[in-house]
Formats: C-alpha cells, sequence, structure tokens
C-alpha cells in the first residue's frame, strides 16, 4: 500500500498542505479498505474510527467549503488516522489476513446507529476508536451484542459501560490515575506532609472521593493526607501549612488549567525555603506552564501521571516521524503515534489470537512504545462479568524549566 497523500510541493503553507491531505482523507475513508495478505487463511476484518468531521467540511459535492482555513478541531482525528494508516503501509503479519476500513465517527450522513442499522459493520472481528461520549457508548453496546473486542484507544472515560468484558480502555481513567498516584505516595511517601489541594468543583469532588476511599478501605486512614481547600485564589492556608524542614508532598487535586497554573507557581515561589513534589493530574500534561521552558521558576519540577510513554528513540518513532515530514511538512502529534501503536499492536494481536483475544492483551510480543498492563474492573465485587479491561500500566513523568523525562 502507497500513502496517498504525499505533497512535493516544498513552498505551500502548512494549511494547504493540511486541506490537501484532508481533501485525499475525505475519498479515502469512504471508500478505501486496506488488505495485508500472508496466505490462504480467513481474512480479519477491522473498523477503524475517528472524529473528521467530513460531512462538515466538505459539501455533497466533495468540495472543500472553508477556502484556505483549516479547522483545529479535525487535527486530533485526523492525526490518528494519519497515524494509523502510516501503520498499515509499514506492518507485517505472521498469520492470517487483515482488511481495516476507516469510519468517520462525527459524520452527519451516516451517523454510527445508521451503520449499524444498514449493516455496515457487520463482519468486524475488532473495532479501534479515537472515540468519546455517544460515539463510544454506542460503540460499545455494538462490540458487547456482537461479541468485538473493541478498543479504546484514547478515551480516559468508561462513558457509563458496565458489564461489558469486550470493552478495553486503553488511555486510562482518572480513577485508575488516582490508584496509581496513592500507591506510589504509600510506598515512598508514607511518613511525610502530604496534602490534597484542591478548589470547589464536580471534577475535584470525584479526585477527593477516589484518594479518600484508597486511604481508607476499611474506615481507619493508612496514610496522613490533609485537604486544603483552595477559596478565591487564596494559597496561604497551604503555604502556611507546609514544613520547612522536610519535603512537602502537594497532590494537585484538580483538572483546571488555571488553578493548576496557580498553584504551581505558588509552591515554586517557596520552594527554596519549603520544598515540595508537586504531583498533578493527567492532563496536566497539555498545560502551558508544564510545557514553557520560562513558566515557573527556574529548577521546580512538576509531575504527573500517563499511560502514554514514546521515547522517540525506536526505529518505528524515527520512521512516523520522517514519513509524516516528508508528507506534511510538519511534525507529527501524539495523536499520529497513538493511531500508529493502536493499529500496530492491536491488530496483530488479532492475527495471533483471533479466537482468545481478550485473555491474551498482555501479549508482550508486539510491543511498540509504551508498556500496557490490562486488568478487569468491576464496579460491583460480586460480579462475575467484568466492566471493561483498563491499562493499569502508568508512566509517572517530571517537567523541569519545559524539559520533559521519564522520572521513574
Amino acid at each position: 500500500m502507497v500513502i496517498a497523500l504525499r505533497i512535493n510541493q516544498m513552498k505551500k503553507p502548512i494549511p494547504f498542505i493540511l486541506i490537501t491531505a484532508f481533501f485525499a482523507l475525505f475519498f479515502i475513508s469512504k471508500v478505501w479498505s486496506q488488505t495485508i495478505n500472508s496466505g490462504p487463511l480467513k481474512t480479519l476484518k477491522v473498523g477503524i474510527f475517528a472524529p473528521l468531521y467530513l460531512d462538515s467540511v466538505f459539501n455533497e459535492g466533495g468540495n472543500y467549503k472553508l477556502g484556505k482555513n483549516f479547522p483545529k478541531f479535525v487535527m486530533p482525528g485526523l492525526d490518528f488516522i494519519l497515524g494509523a494508516r502510516i501503520a498499515l503501509d509499514s506492518m507485517s503479519v505472521d498469520r492470517g489476513n487483515l482488511s481495516a476500513t476507516f469510519f468517520d465517527s462525527k459524520s452527519v450522513s451516516t451517523p454510527i446507529p445508521q451503520l449499524i442499522t444498514n449493516k455496515k459493520l457487520e463482519g468486524l472481528d475488532l473495532i479501534i476508536g479515537s472515540v468519546k461520549d455517544q460515539e463510544f457508548v454506542q460503540l460499545a453496546r455494538f462490540a458487547q451484542e456482537k461479541n468485538i473486542p473493541f478498543i479504546s484507544a484514547s478515551y480516559p472515560n468508561d462513558g457509563g459501560v458496565t458489564q461489558n468484558p469486550f470493552l478495553v480502555i486503553v488511555n486510562s481513567t482518572l480513577q485508575a490515575h488516582c490508584e496509581a498516584i496513592y500507591a506510589y505516595l504509600l510506598q515512598n511517601h508514607g511518613t511525610q506532609n502530604i496534602f490534597l489541594v484542591r478548589q470547589p468543583g464536580v471534577q475535584e469532588d470525584k479526585v477527593s472521593n477516589y484518594f479518600s476511599k484508597l486511604n481508607s478501605p476499611d474506615g481507619k486512614a493508612l496514610v496522613n493526607i490533609r485537604t486544603v481547600n483552595i477559596l478565591n485564589d487564596d494559597f496561604g492556608p497551604l503555604l502556611a501549612r507546609m514544613d520547612s524542614t522536610k519535603e512537602n508532598v502537594i497532590i494537585g487535586g484538580s483538572l483546571n488549567s488555571d488553578f493548576a497554573a496557580k498553584l504551581a507557581a505558588n509552591c515554586a515561589k517557596v520552594y527554596k525555603k519549603k520544598p515540595s513534589l508537586l504531583i498533578g493530574m493527567p492532563n496536566w500534561d497539555g498545560f502551558s506552564f508544564v510545557a514553557k521552558r520560562s513558566a515557573l521558576v527556574k529548577d521546580f519540577p512538576v509531575y504527573y501521571t500517563t499511560p502514554f510513554y514514546n521515547g522517540r528513540w525506536r526505529k518505528e518513532s524515527k520512521m512516523i516521524e520522517n514519513v509524516y515530514r516528508e508528507a506534511y511538512k510538519t511534525g507529527p502529534s501524539d495523536m499520529t503515534y497513538k493511531g500508529f501503536e493502536a493499529v500496530y499492536l492491536f491488530m496483530r494481536l488479532l492475527t495471533q489470537y483471533p479466537n482468545d483475544y481478550i485473555n491474551h492483551l498482555n501479549d508482550p510480543s508486539y510491543k511498540l512504545f509504551s508498556d500496557y498492563i490490562f486488568r478487569p474492573v468491576f464496579s460491583d465485587k460480586n460480579a462475575s462479568v467484568p466492566d471493561y479491561f483498563e491499562n493499569k500500566k502508568l508512566y509517572f513523568m517530571r517537567s523541569v524549566n519545559g524539559s520533559v523525562t521519564k522520572a521513574w
């Protein structure tokens, strides 16, 4: 298979290149199916879903509606699909045949319920999706009805789905991140000053409840975690309680970017006098104060957890970088690597274990960038069927002076 979106005009601006790639994908995503042959065996069919919003940017005649503008909201889905296509170009399989078809999860003309009603998804052996909200629930329900594994590649949520042993969540939920942070603190900082710092909010209530349940499984606290509620951006109560004689462990219990930035700035301000270990939530990796070199006091570290780790030294990483830059004259995003990994890993596992897929999710044979450890999740401890399988392997990342490295 050859990448059909290659652009050779070096002097074209990036928006034009992306629009051209998107235009080609408009036609390819509707009709394109790639089969990787490796002998006269059964062809295993895979449906790959991502939000492309094709009906929103093209008219019925296939003409691009937005002129020279390019909508940023389509980039995550587009990059996921492009990464998936690079994987299909580069991978080989040891046994069986694979047929992969792309679907626009945000299609207005053919939404997922219509695809199901019209039998367009019949015969699939695996679903891989970078989807969320109602599309996530729709695909999870369909996968359960048809006994098809559904790999949710990027959505860090269970969508309220229960008793679905065919759902696999790769991007760990907020609860799993809190579990990983708590386990680390319990093992390494159990006797230190630990503060859970939050502001009022629904998400903050969830984080606080997760830590409360983890810390008091039998009604008695295992570790002294003190909650500090910040009102009106007044961090004085936290700073007053921080110890100057030993390290203070601060859990940033909020997913709000403004609050997180202010918490980090206040901790950084007193870092020399009151040293602290600041651990944030998983979405902190996208906040500007974590990524920018001059956002905080020099040499003040911020930690956060993530299920994805790509050291960029593997040959596959370099290949993705080179192919993407040659085709689109810009660098790939994290979603490109996630799309590549989802297809490369989970499609190859399908050829190895077509009849017993779920029981072999942790087979390391096709490991690529990240280490994944999938475990069954039960909301009801007495249930015989898990709600889903979730990746419980999380990396702790350290950001200092704008540079991010793996901490532990």
